[in-house]
Parts: C-alpha cells; structure tokens; sequence
C-alpha cells in the first residue's frame, strides 16, 4: 500500500485511498473526535468499509447518490466517505429545510439510502410517501441504530474504480435566493481544494476544529483536507462562542474555518484573551462578507496567520487574502489564488479594464459540474471567454484595484436601481458601520412608485444605546449623495441570517413587502 505522502504527490487521490494510506501507515494516530468519543485511522477506516458494504448490501450502485441530514456527528463523516469509498456522491442536506425541501432534495439527487438523526426522521413523516430513499439511523432512533445497520465485523465493499469527474458530493444551495438548486462537485474538485490546503499547513499534525455544519461547503473545503492530509478533526454539533474557546485550549487547536459572525462572536467575549491560543498557526474565513474592522482586531488578539477565501459552491476561481502578510489590503479579499482565472466583466459580457466595476467571473480546477438536472440554470452560471474557456459567474460586482487586489461590491442581485442610478448596498453599510451606537446594519432596495427602488436599512443597535431609527436615518441622509438616502430604517434585534451567517436579503424585503 503506497503511503499517504505517496498518493499526494500524484497527479489525482481519492479520499477513500487516503483514508486507506493513513489506517495502514499511522493506525493509531487520532483521526477525529466528538464529544467524548474519538476513533483512530485504524477505527475509522475499518467502520468506512463496514458502512461502504452496507450500502452495497442496500442497493447502492457506483455514481448512485447517499444523503445525509442531522447535525455533526462521528456516524456522519462515516457516512459521507462511505458513500465514496461505495463509487456514490454523498448528499448532505440542511436539517433546517423544510420537510417539503428535504423530500425534494433528496428525490431530486436520487438518493437511494437517507441518514437522519431522530429530529430529520420526524419531520419527514409528514412527506414519507414522496420519499423513494429507505431511512437509515445516525443515531439510536424509532429508525434503528446505526451501528446495527452496519456489515458485520470484517465486511469491506466491493472495489470501485473513482474517476476524476465521477461526482464527489452534491451540495445543494440555501435557497436564499429561492428553490434550492444541487451543485455537483466532482473528485477532481475537492483534489484541488486538497493541494491548495498544503499552502495553509494541513497536515498530519494538524487539528482542525469545525463548528459548521457539515452540509456547508464552508466546512468541506476545510474538513476534507484535513482528513485526507492526515490530520485530526475535532468536531462540534454546535458553535457556542466559549465552548470554541475552550476546545482550542484543550485539544491544542492548529486550525480552523469560521465565518464572520463567529468570528464576531468569539472576538465580543470579554474574556477572549484569557483563553490559549498559542496553538493556532492557521485560521480562514468564507462565506460572508469579513469586515475589515474584525480582521484587524482578529490580527491582533488571535495568534497564527489568517487567511480569507473568497469563492463560491459552484467553484470557478478563488481569492486569497493573506491578512497577517497584507494588512494594508483588509478592505479587499485578496489575490486569485494560485491556478485561478479571476476576471471583471460588463453586463454585456465584455471583459473591463483594471479599475472597473463588474461582475466577477473565474475558473480553476475547483469548479462544479454543474446544477443538477438544471442545464438551463449551469447554462446561466457561465461566461466563456474568446478562447472558449469556461468560467462561472458569481453574481458578485468587484474591480481589481492596482495591485491586483479584488474589492469586493455588492451582489449583483442586491444592488438598488432608484431612478436610474445604481446603489451599492455595501456603501450604505460601511457609512452606518460609522455610527457609535450601530453594531450591525443590512440595506436592501424597496419599491418605489417615483424612483423604482429606494434604499432601506435594517439596524441592530449595540447593547446599552437607545437611537430611534428616525434619528439615525437623519444621520445618515446628511452624510450620503441623494441617491443614496434611505427612504426607510428600522431598528432590529438581530439580522436575520442563515445558517454559515450570511444575512438573508431576500427575507428582509419579504418583511417590508408584508408590513407594507
């Protein structure tokens, strides 16, 4: 059996082989742990085959398709490579859905076995007969339990040829936007999401803490890696702020993937700096956009370097900011990652020049498949340039500034038409971020019978303040242009936000269109 070093050093590696190298060559170094419970490579590996027979044994078939829904869970990253190691994509869906969701996701990718906790099997009841996926258990459940699910001790499944552009994992959108849409990520993929990690040193003597939830992308692009490379994963089945804290002390945490509003939430503990860090040599961010504010005070607080990765689900390219290397360059994301095609084009499709605002298209070796049963929206989601090459759009607006650095504006989606003139919601945000008593804000465009769309801002004030919202709109319409004055605020509790922490535009306007 070639070892691990071996397989990474080639061209391709699947996860399953990996997992293989790392059981046969470090049995017993930890591989994960959750809770009080941890399995070793030699454990691991030995329960991947158990469960990759099992699936064979239910029907499972090579590019067949295995969902999973319910929180983080050993049972569950057991599952996932199982799938692969069984030649199926693995399918992880949001517990958040709503059982109408969750039936058709999982008709949808064509699911023949679906994990669920005992909450995801109760809500299914509901849409049980629109369901051709037989129900297994991630935990003991009216379902049975996982462990007795499994091939008995010993079985391993029949050997499956992987190719590169064989699906990997069908991720589907958060529907934020609407009907969630499936995203096939194939091997090849998440083999270069694996090469790009040896940059921010995941590696066999890395831990790596994850507290998202496994259905994200976000926590793939970090949980993977770290698996694959042979390192440690601690998992959490809920982000709680000083629970974080005290699992980086405990395990000696080297990395970890948040999300801004974590970030947010773990730097406001009043005693953050109590806590050892002194472990942490990487920490990343995605999926929201990372105030240049909080990035700093991370810098300076939270040892190690810190990195923020700028993509999408979909793939196509990515950015990197290096913010411990660049700390002039905060208000951006970053430079295209090495490998990674970054462009900025207009709205007829034409490439602009450095210094121009546009939509933000890349591709790379990271990039999906496309949308599952959906040619019409892949279709939609690509630009290809003079050549033919292919790009995905990201429905993002950003210029590259001199340096080649992207600044990111708004989503293409989000930005306001009133009377012709275009506002960019981020402008609003950061001009308010300047008010002592907001602690965060949203603006999104409302309709208007003059202009067609006018600015309205959400505000949640910082704890102990009192400004009504008529007090603070005034402030803000004598600091702005007259395009961009609000016509609307309201002061809120908390923005509402799904579940990796991207504030949820689409439902704001939803609550103004209701009150209105």
């Amino acid at each position: 059996m070639p070892t691990a070093e071996d397989l990474i050093s080639n061209d391709f590696a699947t996860m399953p082989e990996l997992i293989r190298a790392h059981a046969e060559h470090r049995p017993d170094h930890i591989a994960i742990i959750d809770g009080d419970r941890s399995l070793t490579f030699a454990e691991f590996d030995v329960l991947i085959d158990r469960a990759a027979a099992a699936m064979q044994r239910d029907g499972v078939r090579s590019r067949g398709t295995v969902a999973i829904c319910g929180p983080s869970s050993i049972e569950y990253v057991i599952a996932f490579i199982a799938a692969l190691r069984a030649g199926a994509a693995a399918c992880p869906l949001a517990p958040s859905s709503t059982p109408e969701q969750l039936a058709m996701m999982v008709r949808d990718c064509g699911a023949s076995l679906l994990f669920v906790d005992g909450s995801a099997s109760l809500a299914l009841d509901g849409v049980a007969e629109a369901l051709n996926a037989k129900r297994v258990a991630l935990e003991g459940t009216r379902d049975g339990s996982f462990a007795d699910w499994l091939a008995r001790p010993g079985a391993k499944p029949d050997p499956v040829q992987i190719d590169p552009d064989q699906p990997f994992n069908i991720i589907y959108s958060s529907g934020t936007t609407g009907a969630p849409k499936g995203i096939v990520q194939p091997h090849k993929m998440r083999w270069g999401h694996v090469r790009r990690a040896e940059a921010l040193g995941y590696g066999p003597d890395a831990i790596t803490l994850v507290s998202t939830p496994l259905y994200s992308n976000t926590t793939l692009v970090s949980l993977i890696p770290a698996l694959m490379r042979g390192g440690t994963v601690v998992l959490m089945r809920k982000f709680d702020a000083r629970s974080f804290l005290e699992l980086s002390q405990t395990h000696r945490v080297t990395h970890a993937m948040l999300v801004p509003v974590q970030y947010r939430r773990l730097m406001d503990l009043a005693d953050f700096d109590s806590f050892d860090l002194s472990s942490y040599r990487m920490k990343t961010c995605t999926s929201a956009p990372f105030g240049a504010d909080l990035k700093a005070d991370v810098l300076k607080r939270w040892p190690g370097g810190l990195v923020e990765i700028y993509g999408m689900t979909e793939g196509g390219g990515s950015c990197l900011l290096r913010a411990h290397e660049f700390p002039d360059k905060l208000h951006t994301v970053g430079q295209p990652a090495p490998g990674n095609d970054i462009r900025i084009i207009s709205v007829d499709g034409h490439e602009v020049a450095r210094g121009e605002l546009g939509e933000i298209v890349g591709r790379s070796m990271s990039i999906m498949t496309g949308y599952h049963n959906q040619p019409k929206k892949t279709a939609d989601a690509e630009w290809y340039s003079a050549d033919g090459a292919r790009f995905i759009r990201t429905g993002d607006v950003g210029r590259f500034d001199e340096d080649g650095f992207i600044v990111l504006g708004d989503r293409k989606k989000d930005m306001i038409i009133t009377g012709g003139f275009n506002v960019y919601p981020s402008d609003l945000e950061a001009e308010l971020a300047k008010h002592p008593a907001i602690a965060e804000s949203a603006v999104v465009g409302i309709p208007s019978r003059e202009w067609g769309e006018t600015p309205a801002a959400f505000i949640v004030l910082r704890e102990g303040r009192t400004e009504t919202a008529d007090e603070i709109k005034a402030w803000m319409n004598g600091r702005v242009g007259k395009t961009q004055r609000l016509s609307f605020a309201t002061v809120v509790e908390h923005l509402p936000r799904s579940s990796i922490g991207k504030v949820l535009k689409r439902q704001l306007r939803d609550e103004f269109k209701a009150q209105a």
